[in-house]
């Protein structure tokens, strides 16, 4: 979308004018039904998310449902005159920049493709079905050795860069990278495949012969999400990793605040199946039984145990018992408060080797009173969270 008048007329939001689509059909390329927008555009068109030079732009980055054969064009209905003195940015090159080659630019040659590549069946091997609203869904887990891996991971981690902030593309040569794509099963007479999303995950060595397998990137694609695909995804994956004795624990790299609700939520549901996490062990201390049992059933690293307890724990605490909520905010906040002590410690280290205007220039910020309302403030955040995942676990 064009902003202001003059010079500020051709100005775009990048995230307005960039038109997404998965598409089967001549209707699904014509229609307006069916068009996402990317949330960021920053690692492609800058901090600033805008395109300078057009009134009227539209950028159409189009993919097959189930092949991701790509579509790239745009259209404008004004260009910024040479009279301004001013060059208009070069959209199409920064996208290719990104995508793979043998991407279409022209419509007809790309409508031509589609029912061709209806025929795309998924690859690796499939570890998990299930239904939603009547439709099926598959999840096939794949390494770089498997074949159509490579070319298809190329296509599909482009997604990244509209959804996940700081993306970077991985090495697709490292042998330690193992894929885990989720396809929704559309019936037909043949089956029709379209993706819904997938997620990477990392092995990395744990001495003497075991491995910790970490995940990276996790994507569901705008048009299927909010439905419960990520938390069916994660089950999958946890479930390959439990059953195999050489995956010490499953770790997660740098995850957004989506997916740590949904790894709390998938992880809460797996530990009210144990005894140690039973409502009268709840509402007692944190239990070394807890983090044994999360950590050899689910394979859960000690921290994230801890998360979950603190998770039942209150959903279990009647915050309407002054007593009950009053010990259950004392539990979570010892452990919160845990940095601040060693913090103060420290500040008492510096004491000795800091004049007495440098330590107390150091000491801004850190008196008691300031350090309880930052734990205070830190609780409220937590708890806040913890009954989200609370919420959708009744």
């Amino acid at each position: 979308m064009a902003v202001g008048t003059g010079i500020e007329g051709y100005k775009c939001d990048a995230n307005d004018v960039l038109s997404i689509k998965l598409v089967h059909s001549e209707e699904d390329v014509i229609g307006k039904e069916g068009v996402f927008h990317p949330m960021m555009s920053h690692q492609v068109f800058g901090e600033s998310e805008t395109i300078f030079g057009y009134k009227g732009l539209n950028i159409q980055l189009y993919y097959h449902a189930g092949s991701l054969l790509t579509y790239l064009n745009m259209e404008y209905h004004e260009q910024i005159p040479r009279s301004y003195g001013i060059k208009p940015d070069p959209v199409i090159p920064k996208i290719v920049e990104q995508i793979p080659q043998g991407f279409i630019s022209n419509r007809d040659e790309f409508i031509s493709k589609l029912q061709k590549e209806d025929s795309f069946t998924p690859m690796g091997n499939k570890i998990h079905s299930y239904f939603n609203d009547d439709t099926e869904y598959e999840i096939y887990e794949a390494d770089i050795f498997t074949p159509r891996l490579k070319e298809y991971h190329e296509k599909l981690q482009t997604f990244i860069l509209w959804y996940i902030d700081a993306a970077s593309f991985i090495d697709i040569d490292d042998e330690k990278w193992h894929f885990f794509l989720l396809f929704e099963k559309k019936k037909s007479i043949a089956p029709i495949y379209n993706i819904v999303g997938y997620m990477t995950v990392y092995h990395y060595y744990s001495y003497p012969d075991k491995f910790r397998p970490r995940i990276s990137q996790t994507l569901i694609l705008p048009p299927f999400q909010r439905k419960g695909h990520c938390v069916e995804l994660l089950h999958a994956v946890n479930k390959h990793y439990i059953s195999n004795p050489d995956a010490v624990d499953i770790t997660v790299e740098d995850p957004s605040e989506d997916f740590v609700r949904c790894r709390d939520f998938v992880d809460c549901q797996n530990c009210l199946k144990l005894n140690s996490f039973s409502k009268d062990k709840l509402l007692t201390d944190y239990s070394d039984d807890m983090r044994k049992d999360a950590l050899e059933k689910f394979k859960i690293t000690k921290s994230q145990a801890r998360r979950v307890y603190e998770i039942l724990r209150l959903r279990v605490t009647d915050i309407s018992n002054n007593v009950m909520y009053h010990q259950y905010r004392l539990c979570v906040k010892k452990r919160l408060n845990l940095p601040f002590q060693k913090q103060a410690r420290d500040m008492e280290k510096l004491r000795a080797v800091l004049s007495s205007d440098e330590y107390n220039s150091a000491m801004v910020g850190q008196s008691n009173e300031e350090r309880i309302q930052r734990l205070d403030e830190a609780y409220k955040l937590l708890e806040a969270e913890y009954f989200k995942v609370i919420d959708r676990l009744d």
